[in-house]
C-alpha cells in the first residue's frame, strides 16, 4: 500500500474521497467487511456465543441460579408483606397492640427480605462478572489465534484498522452481555413468570386485563427490532472505516507532512466523524425511544388496573391492602418488561458485534494443510518449479508458466522490473499463496503435500521493510528462535556486523527499540534482521530487496555477513541494485512472469539481452 497514493494529494484538486466508500487508498472502494450485514435474527448464532459460557457452568451457574432464585423471591414477597399489613395492621384494628405488634413484625420481615437481597445481589454481580471476563477472554483469544492463521489473501482485502476493530471494539461491546445481559435475562423472565403468576392468585379477573397489554408490546418492538438492528450495524460499520482512516493516517504520517496535506487529511477525518455521529445519533434515538414507549404501554396497564380494581373493591372481591399489592406487582411487572425491551436492543448491538466477529473465525484459510499433509523432514535445498502459474486476481496471470531447477546450497538472483514475478516466486516457495496450476517441489516433497508449519519453519526471510518489534534490541533478535541463549544473540549479531552499533547503544543489547523501531536506522534495522535470520538457521534463505534501502558502508558489511549467512544454504536473492547479485550462483530474469534468461553474471553479460540492459541503465546512473 503507498501512502503517497492516499495522502500526497495536491489542495487544490478536488479528489473523489468519500468516507461511505473508504478503502485503503481513500478512494471509491467498499471492502467486503465494511457491507452492511443483511441477515435475519440468527438464533443459532446466540447459542454459538452463548456457548462460551459452557466451561464455566458446572463451576458458577447452579450458584448464581441459586442466589437469582432468592433475590427474586425476596423482591416478590415485599409487596404481598405490604399489602398483608395495610389489610390486618392498619385496618379496622389499627392503632391497637396487635395491630402494631403485627405492623413491627412485618417491617422487620421487610428489612430482613432486602438484606437477603442486597447480599445475594452482590454475591451474583461478582460472579457473573467473573464469567463474563472469562468469556471475554476466550472470545478475544480465539479470534487473534484465528486471525494468526489466515492467509495472505485476507489481508490483502482488509485495512489494518478494520481487522484491529474486531478484536477490540466488537469483543469489548459483548462485555455488557456476558457480564450482566444473560442472568439479568434469567432473573427477569423468573421475576415475571413468579408475578404472573402471584396476579393470577390474588384475582384472576384483574390480572388477565392487566396482562393483555403484553402482545401491544411485543408488536411494538417487533416492529423496531429490526431498524434497531441495522442502525448499529451501521454505527459498527463506520467505526471500523475511522480506525481504518486513523491506522493508515498514522503510518503514514511523515508522507502527509512532508506534502502538507493536514488539512486535507483533516476534513476527510472529519467527514468520516461527522458520518459516524449521525449513525450513532439514528441508533442512539431509535434505542432510546424503545423504553418510552414501554413505558407508555404500561400506563395503560395501570389505568386498566385502577379501573377494574376499584369495581373490585366494591364488590368486595377485592380488598384494599391486596389492590396496593397488585398495583406494586404490577409495578414490578412493568419494570422486568422495560428491562427486556432493553436487553433486546443491548442484544441487536451484540449481534451486530458478534456478526462480524464469527465472520472472521468462520473464515477458511486458503492456505491450510490438507489431510494427508505430513511433516517434510529437514531439508537439504533442492527445488524444482514445474509449469507454475499463478493467479493474485481470476484472470490475471503473475506468473506464465516458470520452470525452474534449483541444487541444494545454490544462491539464486531473481532479477526483473516491477511486476514481472520475482516476489510471487518467494511468495510461493514459502506457501503464503497456493499456486493455481503446476507443481513446487523441495527435496521431492510437494509443498502443498507437507505442513505449513514444518515447511516454514525451515524457510528464513529477510524482507526490504523489515519489522521491528516494540520491546529491547535482544527479544526482537531472538525472535528468530525463541529458545536461543544471550551468547547465541550475540554471537548471530558479531557475525553480521551488528554488534559494534547495538553495544554502543545506552542500554546495550537491552536497549527499549520504539515500535516499529523508529529509533533505528534502516541500515540498523536491516543488520538485526540479517542476525534474526541467522539465528532462526533456516535451510533456505530469502532476501527480499534487503539491501534496498542500506548505505554503501553498511552494504559491505552485510556482504561480509552474507558469507557466512549463505553457506550451505540454498538461497533466493531478489534486487533492484545488481551489484548485490554478481556472484549469485544463477541469475533468473523475469518479464511479466515469464522466464526471459537465466545463467550466472558473465554468461548473461556476454548475451547482452535484458540482463546486460538492466547492468549498463543502472551504472549509467551511479
Amino acid at each position: 500500500m503507498s501512502a503517497e497514493v492516499n495522502l500526497g494529494r495536491s489542495p487544490k484538486k478536488k479528489t473523489n474521497r468519500d468516507p461511505k466508500n473508504f478503502g485503503t487508498t481513500g478512494e471509491r472502494f467498499v471492502y467486503q467487511d465494511d457491507d452492511a450485514i443483511e441477515k435475519p435474527f440468527n438464533w443459532k448464532q446466540l447459542t454459538r456465543l452463548i456457548s462460551y459460557m459452557k466451561p464455566y457452568a458446572k463451576q458458577m451457574i447452579p450458584l448464581i441460579v441459586i442466589l437469582m432464585i432468592i433475590g427474586t423471591v425476596t423482591k416478590l414477597t415485599v409487596p404481598y408483606l405490604t399489602g398483608y399489613a395495610i389489610d390486618k395492621a392498619l385496618g379496622a384494628e389499627a392503632g391497637s397492640s396487635t395491630s402494631l405488634t403485627l405492623l413491627y413484625q412485618i417491617a422487620i420481615a421487610v428489612l430482613l427480605l432486602y438484606v437477603v437481597q442486597y447480599i445475594t445481589g452482590i454475591f451474583r454481580i461478582k460472579y457473573t462478572n467473573i464469567i463474563g471476563q472469562r468469556v471475554i477472554y476466550d472470545l478475544r483469544t480465539d479470534l487473534f489465534r484465528h486471525i494468526q492463521k489466515l492467509s495472505f489473501n485476507f489481508y490483502d482485502k482488509r485495512p489494518a484498522g478494520s481487522v484491529l476493530v474486531r478484536v477490540t471494539n466488537d469483543v469489548n461491546s459483548l462485555q455488557d452481555l456476558f457480564t450482566n445481559g444473560v442472568v439479568n435475562l434469567l432473573i427477569d423472565c423468573v421475576q415475571l413468570l413468579g408475578i404472573v403468576i402471584i396476579l393470577l392468585a390474588i384475582n384472576w379477573k384483574l390480572g388477565l386485563a392487566v396482562i393483555v397489554t403484553v402482545p401491544i408490546m411485543f408488536f411494538i418492538s417487533t416492529t423496531l427490532r429490526v431498524r434497531i438492528r441495522r442502525a448499529w450495524q451501521d454505527v459498527r460499520a463506520k467505526n471500523s472505516r475511522i480506525n481504518s482512516h486513523l491506522n493508515e493516517s498514522i503510518q503514514g504520517i511523515r508522507v502527509t507532512q512532508a506534502y502538507t496535506q493536514e488539512e486535507e487529511n483533516m476534513k476527510f477525518f472529519d467527514q468520516m466523524n461527522m458520518e459516524s455521529k449521525k449513525s450513532w445519533d439514528k441508533a442512539s434515538a431509535m434505542n432510546q425511544g424503545f423504553g418510552p414507549l414501554i413505558e407508555i404501554t404500561g400506563g395503560f396497564g395501570t389505568l386498566i388496573l385502577f379501573w377494574l380494581g376499584s369495581s373490585l373493591i366494591e364488590s368486595n372481591e377485592l380488598t384494599i391492602g391486596l389492590l396496593i399489592a397488585f398495583s406494586n406487582y404490577v409495578g414490578n411487572f412493568w419494570e422486568p418488561i422495560n428491562r427486556l425491551g432493553l436487553m433486546y436492543n443491548q442484544l441487536l448491538v451484540a449481534m451486530a458485534s458478534s456478526e462480524r466477529i464469527f465472520e472472521f473465525i468462520d473464515e477458511k484459510p486458503n492456505i491450510a494443510d490438507s489431510e494427508d499433509a505430513r511433516k517434510i523432514p529437514k531439508i537439504k535445498g533442492d527445488i524444482q518449479l514445474r509449469d507454475v502459474v499463478f493467479e493474485y486476481e481470476k484472470g490475471r496471470q503473475a506468473l506464465k508458466g516458470i520452470n525452474l531447477d534449483v541444487t541444494a546450497g545454490q544462491s539464486i538472483a531473481l532479477v526483473g522490473h516491477t511486476g514481472s514475478g520475482k516476489s510471487t516466486i518467494i511468495n510461493l516457495l514459502s506457501r503464503f499463496y497456493d499456486i493455481s496450476s503446476g507443481s513446487i517441489t523441495i527435496d521431492g516433497y510437494d509443498v502443498r503435500k507437507v505442513t505449513v508449519e514444518s515447511l516454514r519453519s525451515q524457510i528464513g526471510i529477510v524482507l526490504q521493510d523489515t519489522f521491528i518489534f516494540s520491546g529491547t534490541i535482544r527479544d526482537n533478535i531472538r525472535f528468530g528462535r525463541l529458545d536461543a541463549t544471550d551468547e547465541d544473540i550475540e554471537s548471530v549479531a558479531k557475525a553480521v556486523g551488528a554488534h559494534d552499533f547495538i553495544v554502543a547503544m545506552p542500554g546495550g543489547y537491552d536497549t527499549e527499540v520504539e515500535e516499529r523501531g523508529n529509533m533505528l536506522s534502516m541500515g540498523q534495522r536491516q543488520l538485526l534482521s540479517f542476525a534474526r535470520a541467522l539465528l532462526a538457521d533456516p535451510r533456505i534463505l530469502i532476501l527480499d530487496e534487503a539491501t534496498a534501502s542500506i548505505d554503501t558502508e553498511t552494504e559491505l558489511k552485510i556482504q561480509e555477513a552474507l558469507k557466512v549467512l549463505l553457506q550451505g544454504r540454498t538461497s533466493f536473492i531478489v534486487a533492484h541494485r545488481l551489484s548485490t547479485i554478481r556472484h549469485a550462483d544463477h541469475i533468473v530474469v523475469l518479464d511479466h512472469g515469464r522466464i526471459i534468461e537465466e545463467g550466472n553474471h558473465a554468461a548473461l553479460m556476454k548475451q547482452q539481452g535484458t540482463y546486460y540492459g538492466l547492468i549498463e541503465a543502472q551504472y549509467k546512473f551511479l
